[in-house]
């Protein structure tokens, strides 16, 4: 696992967006935290579903 990885390249590219903030207006940092917010509520979502090799999760 790299250094800064959650292990879940799911995760990983959500969270990957927060680094537009610097370039970002403030006003628009709002749009970016949505985003990851909704980004990170899909993969958790995903979690509840079957496994991504058929299985059932859990």
């Amino acid at each position: 696992m790299e250094p800064g990885s959650t292990g879940d390249e799911r995760v990983d590219a959500v969270l990957a967006v927060l680094g537009t903030l610097p370039g970002t207006p403030v006003a628009g940092h709002v749009a970016v935290f949505e985003r990851v917010h909704l980004g990170l509520q899909e993969v958790l979502a995903d979690t509840d579903g079957p496994a991504r090799d058929g299985r059932p999760a859990g």
